[in-house]
């Protein structure tokens, strides 16, 4: 086995098509394959994007599920599972190398279109398929080229070719024409399915439905694909903890520069740190001769004589407290509404 190293892959190609080898031609990377060589000379092609001979027939309705099993089962071994299915009649000599050279240049395009990858060449490999056809290196590697720019032309996104189809929410423009097979896509695209998967259950070729996926692409019809972070890193901000979003030892106007919030129970905030001890009950001091009145709320204060204490902040998903410490009872507001409460109480039961 020769040792791995990165190179092109049609350039090795056409190296060992020159020297006349034998053997398989394994591409790793994404979507990588297999190209399998007899004597120098094409005799297959396979790829994880692109469906194979046997998925062509069955997912076509050509042939049977368990007449493709019973073949594999019997020529998987001596490599001639499609000398087979002609022998047992269930193909044409014909319809056989049809399917298998339109298998080959659909797999090959996804094999050999990489421009560099990691290659490893297998010497004596062979396919278990057979050596159906024979097709020379030189027009496989013209062919993949060709394929290449044309989807170029279309629309240049090779991204487009392996990541999950996700169709749009809403059409870009007001009236747009759609040939069937691009409807049929669209139609099976789920935002999981790749165009591999997609043309598995429709049994179409890869290349041909990645050709209409990409002027799907060309009509917005269907959203692109994002860079991956290793081919561009981007920076994530990441969420402040709820709770924790400003330092416990500032205040927030001391952070953002904008006036402080009025506190709920009308008490200056200076007040009550230059003042920790709690004032003295008046029925200690006894009744004051001259009382003198509150003072009048400021302009605007809504929540003059709500007295109420602040709640501990609770965690997400707690239960409201069933009852406040008895020191520290709120005053009930002279207008508030029994009925009111009572639908309030029933509201926060039911959200529990």
């Amino acid at each position: 086995m020769a040792s791995t190293k990165p190179a092109t892959p049609g350039d090795l190609l056409t190296r060992v098509a020159g020297e006349r080898q034998t053997g398989a031609l394994v591409v790793s990377g994404q979507p990588g394959g297999a190209v399998y060589v007899f004597e120098g000379r094409v005799i297959y092609a396979e790829s994880p994007a692109a469906p194979g001979v046997g998925e062509l027939l069955t997912s076509s309705g050509r042939l049977a599920g368990r007449t493709w099993q019973n073949a594999l089962d019997l020529g998987t071994s001596t490599a001639r599972v499609g000398r087979l299915l002609v022998e047992q009649g269930h193909l044409t000599q014909g319809e056989l190398e049809l399917c298998v050279l339109g298998s080959t240049y659909d797999a090959a395009y996804f094999v050999l279109a990489q421009p560099a990858a990691t290659i490893e060449f297998l010497p004596g490999a062979t396919h278990w398929l057979g050596a159906v056809v024979h097709i020379d290196a030189s027009a496989i590697v013209r062919e993949v080229r060709r394929r290449v720019k044309l989807l170029d032309d279309i629309f240049s996104n090779p991204r487009i070719d392996i990541a999950p189809v996700i169709p749009v929410t809403r059409a870009p423009r007001e009236r747009i024409t759609l040939t069937a097979a691009q409807w049929e896509l669209l139609a099976h695209a789920d935002g999981q399915r790749t165009p591999a998967d997609l043309a598995l259950l429709l049994g179409r070729a890869g290349y041909a439905t990645i050709q209409e996926l990409r002027r799907l692409a060309a009509l917005g019809m269907i959203e692109l694909p994002r860079v991956r972070a290793a081919e561009s890193p981007e920076f994530v901000r990441l969420p402040h903890p709820r709770g924790a979003a400003v330092p416990i030892d500032h205040s927030v106007a001391e952070i953002t520069g904008a006036s402080p919030v009025p506190v709920i129970n009308g008490r200056d905030p200076a007040e009550s740190r230059s003042a920790p001890t709690a004032p003295e009950p008046a029925h200690a001091r006894g009744p004051s001769p001259n009382p003198e009145p509150p003072p009048a709320p400021p302009p605007g204060d809504h929540n003059a004589g709500l007295n109420r204490p602040r709640l501990a902040r609770r965690k997400p998903g707690a239960k409201l407290p069933k009852e406040i410490a008895a020191t520290e009872s709120p005053p009930v507001h002279q207008g508030t509404d029994e009925v009111l409460l009572k639908r309030i109480r029933t509201a926060l039961r039911a959200l529990r």
